[in-house]
């Protein structure tokens, strides 16, 4: 498993960035983090390591510059964080490691809907999405253009983002699935939540990212 602390060029500066490649890499998964979060989220990366270990790399970027990072008000710019997120992918899928691999996001908070906002600039180059504790209410206008299969996660004690992400839902069409996780909050920290979400976002991404791949190498050969 090859671990690296990188720059991602961005315009005319760069983002911290650590990308995680295992063995027998399968499919790559970038995550899209929440308001005042960053790439080292010890939520993220605790989800990070378990897709690690089941073959999928992970690219974890700050969206933002630390001097971006300070007005508040970009947090919250869920155009330029996609714009941003756009152009972490595209740097990802031109490394050679990684550019043949399925390509899915995991956003948190509002990150959520920076994920499912550059899933629809990106179109079928993105395929699947988890959102956990996610506002992806927050990209309402572009939600009936998303294509990737997309997880809603959230927590049962979380009720004002039940009501957002059930609004979501609904005007999602694509193929898409809801799950509330009974007793969690809306960081999952109460005692095994986190490790639920790591389980459902697993079955997620290798049910709609290495499953179908795998299909499409057995029909080429």
């Amino acid at each position: 498993m090859r671990k690296e602390e990188i720059e991602i060029p961005i315009n005319h500066f760069a983002v911290g960035a650590n990308l995680v490649i295992p063995e027998n890499v399968r499919a790559l998964v970038i995550f899209s983090h929440g308001s005042g979060s960053s790439r080292f989220s010890p939520r993220n990366n605790y989800i990070a390591d378990v897709l690690n270990k089941h073959g999928i790399a992970t690219l974890l970027a700050d969206l933002l510059t630390r001097q971006e990072d300070m007005n508040y008000d970009n947090r919250f710019n869920i155009s330029l964080l996609s714009k941003r997120l756009v152009m972490v992918t595209g740097w990802a899928i031109q490394r050679k490691e990684l550019m043949d691999l399925p390509v899915g996001y995991f956003g948190a908070s509002t990150g959520a809907a920076s994920a499912l906002n550059a899933a629809v600039l990106l179109k079928d180059q993105i395929t699947a999405v988890v959102s956990r504790g996610g506002r992806p209410d927050l990209a309402r206008d572009v939600l009936p253009q998303v294509w990737a299969a997309t997880l809603l996660i959230v927590g049962s004690l979380d009720t004002p983002v039940i009501q957002l992400n059930q609004l979501a839902y609904d005007i999602l069409v694509c193929k898409k699935h809801m799950r509330i996780i009974q007793g969690a909050s809306h960081l999952f920290e109460e005692s095994g939540k986190l490790e639920e979400v790591a389980r459902l976002a697993l079955n997620w991404f290798m049910e709609n990212l290495v499953q179908p791949q795998i299909i499409k190498q057995k029909e080429i050969h």
